[in-house]
């Protein structure tokens, strides 16, 4: 769904797509930027027993908020270019996912860092980037 979303958002301002098509706008996550998680996984790894823990940001944003953040990136308005289709909504759709990071900080010392609007930047600029990489034959993407 994030990618989904930021790959929409650079094709969009590239002039190559014209709307982005998604589900339940108003569905709950918590967002968190993967190199941090695979940092937690690394710590519990280290760990003498093993054990169960939850790595997560704390912290739930809407993926309409996701959109407005990721579409002001590049200065356009979000609600001009999303549009809900019922095809698009999950049949058992979780409204909110958050997650309690807690016992990950207390046991392994790992705190997420980057948070939603950050991760939402990083991820718009290299989608852009790629895009940009792409259409200038600076890289060629591999399907």
């Amino acid at each position: 769904m994030t990618r989904k979303i930021t790959r929409a958002v650079a094709r969009i301002k590239a002039g190559i797509q014209e709307h982005l098509y998604l589900g339940n706008l108003d569905a709950k996550r918590d967002w968190g930027y993967a190199p941090e998680y695979v940092e937690g996984m690394w710590r519990m790894l280290q760990q003498d027993t093993p054990d169960d823990y939850v790595l997560a940001t704390g912290e739930t944003r809407t993926i309409r908020e996701f959109c407005e953040a990721a579409f002001s990136r590049v200065d356009l308005d979000w609600e001009q270019y999303v549009r809900t289709d019922p095809r698009y909504e999950r049949p058992s759709e979780v409204d909110a996912l958050c997650g309690d990071p807690s016992k990950a900080k207390q046991a392994l010392g790992w705190e997420a860092q980057v948070k939603f609007a950050e991760l939402a930047q990083i991820m718009v600029d290299a989608d852009v980037q790629l895009l940009d990489d792409e259409l200038s034959g600076r890289a060629v993407r591999a399907e």
